[in-house]
Order: C-alpha cells, then sequence, then structure tokens
C-alpha cells in the first residue's frame, strides 16, 4: 500500500523530532511505498538537508512553517464574508462556551448537559476548520487572510462576546496580535497544494507522526479525498503546548486563548483519525483526557536497536566489568533533567560511599538556555566537590565529571553505559524515557524518578524514587551500590524486559498490523474498471494491498466514472528514487 507520512520539524530532515523511529519504521516497511510530506520549523533546519532515503520513498514535499510570504490573493466579496464567517466561528469556539458571539445552541445542550455543550462546541471548531481549508482550496491561499486585521477584529468580537472566557476578556490589542499571528502560523497547511488525488489523494492512509500542525494535511485528506488518518504521539503535543506556556512570559490572556485553541485541534485530530497510537500509557492517559476515543487507542512503544547495546548487555563489557564505584548519568543536559537534585543527591552518597564517582555524559539542549543550564551544573559541582587527591604530592581530581560522546573515553552511547554499574535518571519532567531503555539493554540497573512513563517502562526491575528528592535518591544509589548481586538481577531483568518490549521489530510489526487493521475498514475509494472502462465488482481483493502482478488494474477516483469524464487511467508506477518538491510545485 502507499502511506502518506506526515511529519513537522522531524523526518526526512537530519535534526529534529520523531526522525529516527520515522526512518527505521519507512526502512522496516520495505513492502510499502512511502510518500513524505514534512513541514520544517526553522530555516537552519532546511539547510542541514536530508538523511539518506530508502528506495521505498517515493515522493518527498515540503513546507516551512517558519515562514509564510504573502500568497499574494485577493479576496472578492464573497470570498471575504465566507472568511469572516468562518474565522469568526473558530474564534468563538476557542474564545468561550456555545453562547458566545450569539451562536446558536442546541436544546439539549442548552438543557444543561455539559457533554452536549462541548459537542457542539467541538461540531462547530471542526467546521470553522473545514470551512477555512475549504476557502483557501478555493481562492488559492489563506495566508493574508489568517494575517488581515479582520482576523483579529474577530478574535476580539469573540473574546468580548457573552459567554467568553473571562481570562479572554483581558485581552488587550498586542495580546490578539500574538494570538492571531500563533493561529496562522499553525493553520499555514490549509493554503498547502497536497490535497489533490495526485498528492495526498493517491495514498491508501495517512499515517501522522505528531498531532498538531503535523496532523493538519492529514485532517484535510480526510475531509477533501476520504483518507484514512492513523496519527502516533510518543510525545503529546498538546502536554507540550502546555509545558512550553509555562515557562513563557505571556499574558495569561494570550495562554488562555492558545491553549484553548491547541485543545479544540486536538480533540478534532483525535475524534478523526480511524486509530491513534500512544507510545506509552502516560500519553495515553493524556489523549484520553483530552477527547480520544478510548475504542480507538493502541499503544505501540517505540523501538530502539538492541544490537548497539548487545556487546554492553551480553560481552566482554557487561556490567560485571563496569567500575562498581560509578554513577552514570546519559541525556541532554536542560532544566528539565534535574541535574541540580542529581548533584546534590551525589553529596549524599559520597557521604556514605566515598569513592563513587558521577559522570554526567552528554550535550547541552539547543539554545543559550542549554549551555547557561550546563556551566551553572559545573559550578554547582566544583563548589559540592572541591578537587581532592590521595596525597599531599598528588593532583587533585573532582568525583564528578562532564562529558560528551564523541571523545577518547566515550567514542560510543554504548560505551557511555558500560563506563559504570548504575544509572541515575534525575528528571523532573519526561515523556518516554528513551535513555532508560537504553541502558535496560545494556543490562544496567537503575535508579529513576516517577515521572512520565518511567514506571510503565521500568516495571519492576529498577528502584524508583519520588522527583525533587535527592536524599531518597541518594538512599536508593547506596542501597544498590552496597549490593552488587542486587545490581546483577536488575541488570539481566532488566535487559530481558527491554528486549521483549521496547525493539524495533516489535514497533515495526505493530504498524504493519495497524495499516492492515486501518486499510481493511476503510471504503473503497477508487473504481476498479474492465476492459471496456465499466465498473468492475469486487474489483478489490485482500490481495490488492500485496505486492504481485494483480496489483496492476486500471484504476480511476471515485466519482470520475468513465461515462461522466473520459477514460480510465492506469495507475501512475511508484518512482524509485526520492524526488524532492517544494511548496507550489506539481506532485
Amino acid at each position: 500500500m502507499r502511506i502518506g507520512l506526515l511529519t513537522e520539524g522531524g523526518y526526512p530532515y537530519v535534526s529534529g523530532d520523531a526522525g529516527l523511529w520515522c526512518d527505521r519504521l519507512v526502512r522496516g516497511l520495505g513492502q510499502h511505498e512511502f510518500d513524505i510530506y514534512a513541514l520544517s520549523r526553522t530555516e537552519r533546519q532546511e539547510d542541514r538537508g536530508w538523511i539518506q532515503l530508502p528506495p521505498q520513498v517515493g515522493r518527498v514535499r515540503t513546507a516551512p512553517l517558519w515562514t509564510a510570504h504573502s500568497d499574494g490573493v485577493v479576496y472578492g466579496r464573497r470570498a471575504r464574508r465566507r472568511f469572516a464567517e468562518a474565522y469568526g466561528e473558530l474564534a468563538a469556539a476557542v474564545c468561550g462556551g456555545p453562547e458566545a458571539a450569539g451562536a446558536e445552541v442546541p436544546a439539549e445542550a442548552a438543557a444543561g448537559d455539559p457533554a452536549d455543550a462541548v459537542g457542539a462546541e467541538a461540531d462547530r471548531f471542526a467546521n470553522a476548520l473545514y470551512g477555512l481549508a475549504e476557502l483557501a482550496r478555493d481562492e488559492g491561499g489563506l495566508v493574508g487572510a489568517l494575517r488581515s486585521e479582520n482576523a483579529v477584529r474577530a478574535l476580539e468580537r469573540a473574546c468580548r462576546a457573552p459567554g467568553a472566557l473571562r481570562t479572554a476578556r483581558t485581552a488587550r490589542v498586542p495580546d490578539l496580535l500574538t494570538v492571531a499571528a500563533h493561529i496562522e502560523r499553525t493553520l499555514r497547511p490549509l493554503s498547502l497544494d497536497w490535497y489533490e488525488d495526485d498528492a495526498l489523494g493517491s495514498a491508501d492512509l495517512c499515517h501522522a507522526a505528531a498531532g498538531g500542525a503535523a496532523a493538519l494535511p492529514g485532517l484535510l485528506a480526510r475531509h477533501f479525498l476520504g483518507v484514512p488518518l492513523l496519527v502516533t504521539e510518543y510525545g503529546v503535543q498538546l502536554r507540550a503546548h502546555y509545558l512550553a506556556a509555562a515557562t513563557l512570559e505571556e499574558a495569561p490572556a494570550v495562554r488562555a486563548l492558545l491553549a484553548a485553541f491547541h485543545g479544540r485541534l486536538a480533540a478534532e485530530v483525535y475524534g478523526a483519525a480511524a486509530l491513534i497510537t500512544p507510545g506509552n500509557t502516560h500519553a495515553r492517559r493524556w489523549q484520553e483526557r483530552c477527547g480520544a476515543d478510548r475504542a480507538k487507542l493502541r499503544t505501540v512503544h517505540p523501538g530502539m536497536e538492541a544490537a548497539r547495546f548487545a556487546d554492553v548487555g551480553e560481552g566482554t563489557r557487561g556490567s560485571r566489568c563496569a567500575d562498581p564505584d560509578t554513577l552514570v548519568w546519559v541525556g541532554r543536559v536542560e532544566p528539565a533533567k534535574d541535574l541540580i537534585s542529581l548533584l546534590h543527591s551525589f553529596a549524599e552518597i559520597r557521604k556514605a560511599e566515598p569513592k563513587t564517582r558521577l559522570r554526567i555524559v552528554g550535550a547541552p539542549a539547543e539554545g543559550p538556555d542549554g549551555t547557561s543550564y550546563l556551566a551553572h551544573c559545573k559550578a554547582l559541582a566544583a563548589q559540592l566537590f572541591p578537587d581532592e587527591a590521595e596525597g599531599a604530592h598528588a593532583v587533585g581530581d573532582n568525583p564528578v565529571s562532564f562529558e560528551e560522546i564523541g571523545g577518547p573515553e566515550i567514542p560510543s552511547l554504548a560505551e557511555a553505559y558500560a563506563c559504570g554499574a548504575l544509572v541515575v535518571l534525575s528528571s523532573v519532567v519526561e515523556g518516554f524515557p528513551v535513555g532508560l531503555v537504553e541502558a535496560m539493554l545494556c543490562g544496567r540497573a537503575t535508579v529513576s524518578t516517577d515521572v512520565g512513563a518511567v514506571v510503565e517502562v521500568i516495571g519492576g526491575t529498577g528502584l524508583v524514587v519520588p522527583p525533587r528528592n535527592p536524599r531518597a535518591l541518594a538512599e536508593a544509589c547506596v542501597a544498590l551500590l552496597r549490593d552488587p548481586e542486587r545490581r546483577e538481577r536488575l541488570g539481566a531483568a532488566a535487559r530481558a524486559r527491554a528486549l521483549e518490549l521496547f525493539t524495533v521489530e516489535q514497533n515495526i510489526t505493530a504498524f504493519h498490523g495497524i495499516y492492515l487493521e486501518i486499510v481493511s475498514h476503510s471504503p473503497v475509494r477508487r473504481v476498479i474498471v474492465d476492459d471496456e472502462g465499466e465498473p468492475l465488482p469486487f474489483g478489490v481483493p485482500a490481495e490488492a494491498h500485496v505486492p504481485g502482478r494483480w496489483t496492476e488494474p486500471r484504476l480511476m477516483t471515485a466519482g470520475r466514472p468513465r461515462w461522466a469524464q473520459g477514460a480510465p487511467v492506469r495507475a501512475t508506477a511508484s518512482v524509485s528514487a526520492p524526488v524532492p518538491v517544494s511548496v507550489g510545485e506539481g506532485a
């Protein structure tokens, strides 16, 4: 079958989110053909280029989310009226309840049933969203309209309308401009030319690698072309927005309106998807709380390449050969990892076990915040642990080291886990703990904080303590440092659990079955015709999606039979090499 893989800020670019698992998925499902539809986040990401793509990628189309030039479309009176109505409805759905902006409320919703009211608002948002998409398709673009003064005025009316959110009523003009700009950026995919029969319409299935903007093309392909949508979230987009908003110095009205907008969008994505695949139970609970139907959810854990850790987990670099007095932390250095608590905890560990060392392995997160946080951690380590020397004539040494993978001492990721007998995770915010799975594949005992999906991943194969509790973290580490046999048992159990649940093979097998499940329940969107051009009954057997000579019938899109519009056309042959197509070009 042909899969339209939808990404934002990741695959096929060298840097970004979800690139690794998308690449593993595409390479693992060589029997299918993939078309990539990628939204880039920054100019730098585009400049760094793509990774090498496998031959089953037939086509790549890209569009930037970080910039949008004016489309030059001038709306007539009717188009301006359509935009005002649709955007006004969208703003009203975001800003308040059903009574906002004078909307008609169904009788059952007016009777006071909260569920009915929520459903009415969800329908209102969806109708407005698709109304804007249809306007963009008819007029050739939406960028200028979304940036116009009319959009800001519609937001202002919705914020001042009866029933609007209390916080929204406090929005000032600068706040409205900020919200309008954010909505315009998120809705840029509505103006793309991807929603035609020879683009997303040629896919049997759209697979969004995330929610939010990445899933928008899938929503429109489903709306315009009837293509079923699969949504995978290893990190819930709405949760990520909430966490990011908490760190921004924006007005309360801006935070409230953007939270409402992303909440409505997430609910529509979950409602339209044929199936939703969270990466863990933690993400699954978030999706259910945001309106996802439990019957649509299929948990698919991320897959890790176990082979790269086999030498450490089973070979000569196993836990018996690791330094028994060394703790290892591996990850991206950023505030969410709470290395400050780890360093304070290590001070307590050193009081109980003076020979213990801590190796912090990882690069700072991109941007000035990551660099400054790393500098702060190094300064704290120097303050807590002055250089120590065994004698008067020996050179002092700090028991805490900060290192990066790729150096002479740690040439690879597996070597980072091999240098210690105990791996520590101290995060205060975590989604799916990839580093924890890597440590498990290396056969290492772990001590982790109870955040995100940590408990689900670790099972009973490691120790878990509350976050932001240095003393509890220290006590757990000391207990395992003093009991090498227990470390050995936990490490072996952790590796066995990781090999059972978190490998690339199980991930690919799960998605292969999900693809077949969705396609088997989706209505046929093409009419199969015989040599005379007449509709062929039972022309789509189960084998239609299996490579072979029977996959070469002549196809025509539903709604264009021979007696209406010309003769049918044979299916386009698959392309053997990726063909990059930028926005505005044909497929």
